[in-house]
């Protein structure tokens, strides 16, 4: 079960999965999504209730051929503009979009976990949302005839999360916002996990969010492994980064320079952040 991250990525992503890297504002993956971008993976479906910077970092990078989500953008500063030319301009590659509200996903995401083949609500029916997503439906409640929407039920081939907390049996503690972190676990057929300490342990408290050993398939421990965003109880979401991504990200010769880099150019994510630290202190 314990890996190292790169290990992790190469026995269980390949090309052409549908693949969920979940984290609501904090706990987002993105050593792991850095290591799938070094290993060249493509064709990837990939879902995300709120895709972010690494989604952007990895559609730009060419590892995308469709995206389902709700809401896309960069936190507080704007556009996502490597998803933007991916759907406006084909570049690098043709991307194709499911498009649902925050609601819609965590619906999806509970029909996966729940092994159901659809879910429904009430949110869609009155909206346009349908006109540009053609898999929200609808069906007539057996009981009170009433129509509700419904959206298909989302099975990630893996999921990746990050989290504060592992055991030595591989028990995984989620703490802070969890959005649709467990559903989105319970949903895929592989969960890989990647976390900021290994305990003997886990000292949750009653009602904690705790992802079971049976559930995970592979671990890796991998210290800040959500930054730029944050990780609660462990370090803060550097907004400077978020500020300075949306300048890298307009131009695509800058974007390229800075991913070849930062992240091509290093062997892991310790690497990462020790280049991110010399071109902060203006060092080559």
């Amino acid at each position: 079960m314990f890996l190292t991250l790169k290990e992790a990525i190469a026995q269980h992503i390949e090309d052409g999965q549908i693949l969920a890297l979940e984290g609501f504002t904090h706990l987002i993956p993105f050593a792991a999504g850095h290591e799938i971008i070094r290993q060249g993976r493509k064709h990837l479906h990939l879902v995300r209730m709120t895709p972010d910077l690494i989604y952007d970092q990895m559609i730009g990078s060419g590892c995308a051929r469709a995206l389902t989500f709700s809401w896309g953008g960069n936190p507080g500063v704007g556009s996502l503009h490597r998803l933007r030319d991916a759907v406006e301009k084909d570049w690098p590659l043709p991307l194709e979009i499911h498009e649902h509200s925050h609601a819609g996903m965590a619906v999806a995401y509970t029909a996966g976990a729940s092994h159901l083949p659809f879910g429904m609500l009430r949110g869609y029916l009155g909206t346009d949302l349908a006109a540009v997503n053609s898999q929200i439906q609808t069906v007539t409640c057996p009981y009170t005839g009433e129509r509700l929407a419904t959206v298909p039920a989302l099975h990630p081939d893996v999921t990746i999360l990050h989290a504060q907390k592992a055991d030595r049996r591989g028990n995984v503690l989620l703490q802070g916002i969890v959005g649709a972190g467990k559903e989105a676990a319970m949903a895929a057929r592989k969960l890989l996990v990647t976390v900021e300490e290994v305990v003997d342990d886990l000292g949750a408290a009653p009602n904690a969010v705790i992802l079971p050993h049976w559930v995970v398939t592979a671990l890796a421990h991998v210290p800040w492994g959500a930054y730029p965003s944050y990780a609660q109880g462990c370090y803060e979401r550097d907004n400077a980064f978020y500020l300075a991504w949306d300048v890298i990200a307009r131009d695509r010769a800058t974007f390229k320079e800075w991913m070849e880099t930062h992240v091509l150019g290093t062997r892991d994510h310790e690497a990462f952040l020790r280049s991110l630290a010399r071109a902060a202190a203006g060092v080559p």
